[in-house]
């Protein structure tokens, strides 16, 4: 079912462009993670600073120790018993494109639970960016019909799922603390 809109969407994802696709929360702006370039794009997009960092989705536990090199206990037990999708905050990621890296070092990272996502990013082989598919301070769009003219426009390729879903979850988010102690941010 999928498999057209992931080799559009890999084609998009190589070659540094950006596209719109559904995730495990809302319709989410995407583009390699490891890329500057690409980044560039969407903080564009947006219309947002690059000082606001943006989320990075990846396919599993293994990926995130990929770009998290010291992941606790804790934490893999806090992502093991979620149930709803989890955001992270992590310290000292290596490996992804440096805006996407806020200014203390920390970046916010989801083990994403959408079946599409999760073949997208496992074919592509890296983490993708995920942030709300909304003109930075206007509010987050909870279906594909909510998304604003100018982001469609703005966008290289729009992914053809799920475009009927209205979607009002967002993610918890959790900040690791310099000493090892799990935050909640938003719950």
């Amino acid at each position: 079912m999928f498999t057209t809109e992931i080799k559009k969407s890999l084609e998009v994802l190589k070659q540094e462009q950006t596209l719109l696709y559904p995730t495990d929360t809302v319709w989410g702006i995407g583009c390699d993670a490891t890329s500057e370039v690409a980044v560039n794009k969407v903080f564009k997009i947006k219309k947002r600073s690059e000082s606001k960092s943006l989320i990075i989705l990846v396919d599993g536990l293994d990926m995130l120790q990929h770009y998290i090199p010291s992941i606790s206990e804790n934490i893999i037990s806090e992502l093991n018993k979620s149930t709803k999708p989890t955001t992270i905050i992590y310290n000292n990621p290596k490996g992804l494109a440096k805006n996407v890296i806020a200014s203390d070092q920390t970046v916010a990272i989801r083990i994403v639970q959408n079946v599409f996502c999760q073949q997208l990013i496992k074919a592509f082989g890296k983490p993708i960016v995920s942030t709300s598919a909304n003109i930075s301070g206007n509010p987050t769009p909870k279906s594909f019909k909510e998304i604003e003219a100018t982001i469609l426009d703005s966008v290289d390729y729009i992914v053809n799922l799920q475009r009927e879903v209205v979607n009002e979850k967002s993610s918890t988010i959790l900040k690791v603390a310099e000493n090892g102690e799990i935050i909640v941010l938003r719950n």
